[in-house]
């Protein structure tokens, strides 16, 4: 799997390692949501209890740590995307639109309000 890889062919390869293990059968919406969100905190763990200081330090000293986390994330988010008929790319840009909607750049420039309450 070296090189510049395309969404298609990594979601090829992600089939293909859950299918060879007849792991299909664990993968339903649910299960799936719940691995999203235990890599999530994983990666999460990393950051935790530190300064914004630390946490710089110890990125460059774990960076292949965190990386592993944040692609254990993505495969099973493009998994659980795949398996639910969903275009990821769509989907985002779909997400992203709404979002300058939500947030004008006049209005939330600067802010981390949330958009009810620009």
């Amino acid at each position: 799997m070296a090189g510049k890889l395309t969404i298609p062919q990594i979601i090829k390869h992600i089939k293909k390692f859950r299918d060879d293990r007849d792991w299909m059968q664990f993968h339903d919406p649910k299960n799936m949501a719940i691995s999203v969100i235990i890599e999530a905190a994983e990666l999460l763990e990393h950051f935790q209890w530190k300064t914004r200081d630390e946490v710089e330090q110890y990125v460059l000293e774990n960076g292949e740590e965190i990386q592993s986390e944040i692609a254990d994330i993505a495969l099973y988010l493009f998994e659980m995307a795949d398996n639910l008929n969903i275009d990821l790319l769509e989907a985002m840009d779909s997400k992203l639109r709404k979002n300058a909607e939500r947030y004008p750049i006049a209005k939330a420039k600067g802010k981390h309000t949330k958009y009810t309450r620009l």
